[in-house]
């Protein structure tokens, strides 16, 4: 038994605050990314480009935001599935910013960011899996 369990506590979900902090960071870069991406789209549009970066970036936006959304509201799950989930939308957000940077050279530093969110989740689930065996 951990020491936790022998007082009646249960142990702490495996990086519970991390995981939070995580949430309400991407909440906030939701805002910036988005706003940038809109004015990536406007100057294209303006400009009769054919790049679609600005709308990647928005959905880019988007998968980050239901990322931390979910990411906040999963942090105290013992379950190693649903510790995953928010690595799924960290990823697909990462995914679309692949061969962006010509047109709107931020969008791949969101993507990068975006993916190393995702690697902390997967992390914290494989970790979430080990410490129920």
């Amino acid at each position: 038994m951990q020491p936790e369990e022998m007082n009646g506590q249960e142990a702490a979900p495996v990086w519970s605050t991390g995981r939070l902090v995580i949430g309400i960071v991407s909440m906030v870069l939701f805002v910036l990314i988005g706003f940038q991406s809109c004015a990536a789209g406007l100057s294209h549009a303006m400009s009769n480009s054919e790049a679609t970066s600005g709308t990647n970036g928005v959905m880019t936006a988007f998968f980050i935001l239901v990322a931390g959304i979910v990411a906040v509201c999963t942090r105290k799950s013992r379950s190693q599935t649903v510790t995953m989930i928010p690595a799924a939308f960290y990823w697909l957000g990462a995914v679309l910013t692949l061969g962006t940077g010509a047109t709107y050279g931020d969008l791949p530093v969101w993507g990068g960011i975006s993916f190393l969110f995702g690697m902390v989740y997967v992390v914290a689930g494989i970790k979430t899996g080990k410490k129920k065996s």
